[in-house]
C-alpha cells in the first residue's frame, strides 16, 4: 500500500513537473533547439528498398522478431507505419511509384521535431527534446495518457499493449545511446547505398540544399523538414513531390507548441496540473510492491484464460 509520505511526494513531484511543463514544455516559451544538435538526412533517390534499416533498427533496439522476413517484398503492397500491425521496428520503408512507373522508397520514423508537439502535449514531461537532437521518452514518468500520439502531426508514436500494466510508447529515438557512444544510428550504419546520412543538422541541411541546387533535374526544390512544423531533425530530399510519398502537406511551418502558446498562457494551471496529479497518484500506487504483485497475478490469470 502507498503510504502518506510517498503519496505526498508523488503528488508534489508531479505538480512540480506540471508547473514546469506549463512554462517550459507546453509551448509557453519558444524552443529553437541546440545549434549543435544532430540530425539525419534521407535521400529517396538513393533508397533501393532493401529494408536493411528496418532489420538494423530491430536488432539495435532488441525489438521482437517481425511476423514477416525483412527480405519479404510483399510488405510493399500496403502502406505501413512504424510499430503498427506486423511492423516490429521503429521505422518502416514504403514503396510508391513515380510518373514513369518506377519505384520510389520512403523511410518512415519519428521526425524529431525541433519544437515537438508530443513533448508539448505530455502533462508529466515523460517526452523531452534532448540536447543531442533526438526526442526521447522516460518510461518512469509516463502515465500512459497517449496525448503524444494524438498530438504528433506525423502520426508516429505507437502504444504497445504486450503488458497490461506497463504499456510502452514506441517510436524511433535516433539511437541516442549509440550517438553518445560515438557510433552511427543503426539505420545509417546499415544502409548499403548511403541513402541515410547522420551528422550535425546544419551540415546535413547544407548538404541537402547543395544536392538540390546542383541537380535540379534530379530533385524537387524542397528539403522536407527544413521548415515543416517549425523544422525537424530528420530531413528528406526527393525527385517526387513529397505529398505523393505520404508526407503530410498541410502542417504549415509554425510549430504546434507555438500555435497553442497564447491559449496555454490563459489556461488555469489547475487544468494542466490536475490530470498530471491524478496520473502521479496512479503511477505511485502502481509502482508499490503490493500493486506490482497484484498486477503480475492478474497478468498470469489472463494468460491462463
Amino acid at each position: 500500500m502507498i503510504n502518506r509520505r510517498n503519496f505526498l511526494k508523488a503528488g508534489g513531484t508531479v505538480v512540480a513537473c506540471s508547473i514546469l511543463g506549463a512554462r517550459n514544455v507546453l509551448g509557453a516559451e519558444d524552443f529553437e533547439g541546440n545549434p549543435e544538435r544532430f540530425g539525419m538526412l534521407t535521400d529517396t533517390t538513393r533508397c533501393i528498398g532493401c529494408r536493411r534499416c528496418e532489420a538494423a533498427c530491430n536488432k539495435a533496439n532488441a525489438l521482437p522478431s517481425p511476423k514477416t522476413s525483412f527480405e519479404d517484398t510483399s510488405v510493399f503492397k500496403k502502406e505501413r507505419r512504424p510499430y503498427v500491425a506486423d511492423v516490429q521496428s521503429y521505422t518502416a520503408v514504403n514503396r510508391y511509384m513515380d510518373e514513369d512507373g518506377k519505384p520510389v522508397y520512403r523511410k518512415v520514423q519519428c521526425m524529431h521535431c525541433d519544437e515537438p508537439a508530443c513533448v508539448s502535449a505530455c502533462p508529466v514531461a515523460a517526452l523531452t527534446k534532448s540536447n543531442e537532437g533526438p526526442v526521447v521518452w522516460n518510461d518512469k514518468l509516463c502515465i500512459g495518457c497517449r496525448y503524444c500520439i494524438t498530438a504528433c502531426p506525423f502520426y508516429v508514436p505507437a502504444f504497445e499493449y504486450s503488458s497490461a500494466f506497463q504499456p510502452k510508447i514506441q517510436k524511433c529515438f535516433m539511437c541516442r545511446q549509440r550517438i553518445k557512444d560515438g557510433l552511427l544510428p543503426a539505420c545509417a550504419e546499415a544502409c548499403p547505398v548511403e541513402a541515410i546520412q547522420f551528422g550535425k543538422r546544419r551540415d546535413l541541411l547544407k548538404m541537402a540544399k547543395q544536392r538540390v541546387w546542383s541537380h535540379p533535374d534530379k530533385y524537387i526544390d524542397h528539403v522536407y523538414g527544413e521548415t515543416e512544423v517549425g523544422g525537424t531533425d530528420w530531413l528528406y530530399v526527393s525527385k517526387v513531390p513529397f505529398e505523393k510519398l505520404g508526407f503530410p502537406s498541410n502542417i504549415g511551418t509554425t510549430s504546434l507548441p507555438k500555435l497553442t502558446k497564447d491559449f496555454l498562457s490563459m489556461v488555469n494551471l489547475t487544468l494542466i496540473s490536475f490530470p498530471a496529479l491524478l496520473g502521479g497518484f496512479y503511477l505511485a500506487s502502481n509502482k508499490s510492491p503490493h500493486r506490482e504483485t497484484e498486477n503480475k497475478q492478474i497478468e498470469e490469470d489472463l494468460k491462463h484464460e
